[in-house]
């Protein structure tokens, strides 16, 4: 599972810097990178306030139309339809009542307009499918954050690492085999 994680970051990563996926020099200061730290903290924040409400596609909005997302079971999900297909069932089932908070450690910039981002996140509220509570989720959102055209910064790629000791859930009907256990 670990070397399907570090391949797919690789890869995303590759395709983010257009080639060789190395870190080119960050030539701009601190001073100058504040607005867009900025910027990622409130979009990092949108994210959880948007989970927090359960709007699957207000979620999913907070996403590159060709994301991709890996779970902490190591299951991908690509594009912001497989976003909504994949969190639509849990966001009305098992964590319909679920609150996520996060905090942004830390954030570099590869390139002005790609950044790595990590998250500390907890949830509450996620249920077993019987109805009984789940214990407190907490762990790292591991992040490739992209620039838009309009200053926002929106999620390419995001790795879920879950530091809790959480059972996987089995897929709502119709769904693959762990499509969708950790947001």
């Amino acid at each position: 599972m670990r070397a399907l994680r570090c391949l797919c970051m690789l890869t995303g990563l590759n395709i983010l810097l257009g080639g060789t996926a190395k870190a080119l020099p960050q030539n701009r200061s601190a001073q100058a990178q504040e607005p867009d730290r900025a910027a990622i903290e409130r979009a990092v924040q949108n994210y959880m306030d948007e989970w927090n409400k359960h709007d699957v596609h207000a979620v999913a909005m907070t996403y590159t139309e060709d994301c991709d997302f890996v779970n902490n079971f190591g299951t991908l999900t690509h594009g912001r339809a497989g976003m909504e297909k994949t969190f639509g069932p849990f966001m009305t089932g098992v964590y319909n009542e679920t609150r996520q908070t996060g905090k942004v450690r830390t954030i570099r910039f590869l390139k002005p307009d790609v950044a790595a981002v990590d998250v500390d996140w907890e949830m509450t509220g996620a249920k077993n499918p019987d109805g009984t509570m789940r214990p407190t989720r907490k762990g790292l959102h591991s992040l490739i954050m992209t620039k838009q055209e309009d200053g926002s910064w929106l999620i390419a790629v995001m790795h879920v690492h879950e530091f809790t000791n959480t059972p996987q859930l089995a897929a709502p009907p119709g769904q693959p085999v762990g499509a969708m256990n950790k947001p």
